[in-house]
């Protein structure tokens, strides 16, 4: 969040309380800078309504200077097929094997298998039939097959014909006097993209309603006297937008080919024809780890989360965003724990300050790996994902395992690596044109004189998009 630049501290306030342009200052500025205690005599019955915070917790914000931010992510380093198949008979000391795994890591200027002549390979039965080791003898990229000769005078130990294997790569073994190997790979890298997603808002009040306005008299640096005004509705709006600007970041998703954003253009005389954008639950749906059908409230349940993290990063600490009922689940798993089973308490994100984590609201116990729980709001407010059904195909989210610190990426736009948070915003901004967080008035009333509009109009913008990096290492927790 931000303080308004409308107006700079650095102006000179209005000797007299005349409601100029010049002097306005957003409620919100005021609230944090003058009068604390604005809504004493306002009883919120609905206690601290807004539910933005995890952004402003998890993230970072960071300009961008395009439509459209582009990253790289390395792929995976060793070289690992689960689908290979082969009709050699049982016993067959030189089978060929044949690998079927989509998506195969790219080899050379063809996206083909990474396998070279004298690799040494584990081939291993995925029904558990037996496994052996091999050495690779000749590999046919073009057909996507490669012979081996087994190491073991037993050969192939189970029948080729309907057998699924599972083939990786552990080394290599060449002869005395002979070349090195052959082909060299490429490296597997990934490339993701998003696109900012532009958010508006706006608070209007007529001039016949200006009597709202309050006055602050505050003293300059200088130590001149002066007066400040402001709007005590607006800041409900902004509060709103506030909210919004999380929200959508958590929520976007991109405009299908076929869906009605992008096929109508027009409707009526506003223009739908949006891109939209990919939000963290989006990204993590597609790219991500997902587990359904309830929580995981045991620990061997929580130890399949755990074998899952695993096989991808292994980021030694995370951060769980859950609602209160899988928070309570949690707790009720670890209550059943002694400190020696759940392995621990650790609280390392926070500098190993035990009361700085509970003054967060997070608990954290560690167990392969370090993991701190706080309760979400968002997930609880009954106005917005907490008032969703509970079931399958309801949309219902219970938590977010998001990785704590950064990661190394290939940035597009400074053409070289960086590290960066795994969950981060982009918005845009240039020398002339800061997008992060705008708002202005205009209409005739107050001062602004922009328009004939009886009226002052309170506008909000910003443009921005969220970065979800490293997808694989978050896991999205639903029905």
């Amino acid at each position: 969040m931000s303080v308004s630049t409308i107006p700079g501290f650095d102006l000179q306030p209005s000797a007299q309380r005349v409601p100029l342009k010049s002097n306005y200052i957003t409620n919100f500025d005021f609230l944090n800078q003058y009068l604390p205690d604005t809504y004493e005599k306002e009883f919120e019955r609905y206690g601290n309504r807004t539910i933005s915070s995890f952004l402003r917790m998890v993230g970072a914000e960071m300009p961008s200077n395009s439509d459209l931010i582009k990253w790289a992510e390395q792929g995976r380093l060793h070289t690992k097929y689960t689908d290979c198949t082969t009709a050699a008979l049982i016993n067959d000391l030189e089978p060929t094997f044949a690998v079927n795994d989509a998506g195969n890591p790219a080899f050379g200027a063809s996206n083909s298998i990474a396998i070279r002549i004298g690799q040494t390979v584990m081939v291993s039965d995925n029904a558990g039939g037996g496994s052996i080791k091999c050495i690779v003898t000749a590999v046919d990229y073009a057909a996507q097959t490669f012979k081996v000769a087994t190491y073991g005078a037993g050969g192939l130990p189970i029948a080729g014909a309907g057998a699924v294997f599972t083939v990786f790569i552990y080394g290599s073994e060449f002869k005395k006097g002979t070349e090195g190997m052959k082909q060299s790979l490429e490296s597997d890298d990934f490339i993701f993209e998003n696109s900012p997603i532009i958010i508006k808002d706006k608070y209007a009040v007529s001039g016949s309603d200006m009597a709202q306005i309050g006055w602050v008299e505050i003293t300059t640096e200088n130590g001149a006297n002066g007066y400040l005004w402001y709007l005590k509705s607006e800041h409900e709006t902004r509060l709103r937008f506030d909210d919004y600007l999380e929200t959508a970041m958590i929520e976007a998703v991109p405009a299908a080919a076929a869906g009605g954003v992008a096929t109508q253009a027009v409707v009526g005389a506003e223009d739908v024809g949006n891109k939209g954008s990919e939000g963290i639950f989006y990204v993590v749906e597609q790219r991500g780890n997902v587990w359904g059908g309830g929580n995981p409230t045991t620990l061997p349940e929580w130890d399949t989360v755990i074998s899952r993290l695993d096989k991808q990063g292994a980021i030694e600490e995370n951060v769980v965003f859950v609602d209160r009922d899988f928070s309570f689940d949690i707790d009720d798993m670890l209550s059943l724990q002694s400190s020696n089973a759940a392995g621990g308490v650790s609280y390392g994100l926070f500098d190993n300050e035990k009361e700085m984590a509970l003054n967060l609201g997070f608990t954290g116990f560690r167990r392969g790996y370090d993991f701190y729980k706080s309760d979400w709001k968002y997930l609880n407010d009954p106005t917005m994902r907490g008032g969703l059904p509970t079931g399958a195909g309801s949309g219902r989210i219970n938590g977010l395992l998001v990785p704590a610190g950064s990661t190394s990426v290939y940035d597009q736009v400074l053409g070289k690596n960086a590290k960066r948070p795994f969950l981060h915003v982009r918005y845009r901004a240039s020398e002339t044109e800061d997008r992060r967080y705008k708002s202005w008035i205009t209409g005739s009333a107050g001062g602004a004189e922009t328009s004939s509009l009886d009226a002052m109009e309170v506008h909000f913008l910003s443009e921005r998009a969220v970065c979800t990096l490293g997808a694989n290492n978050f896991f999205l927790f639903q029905e």
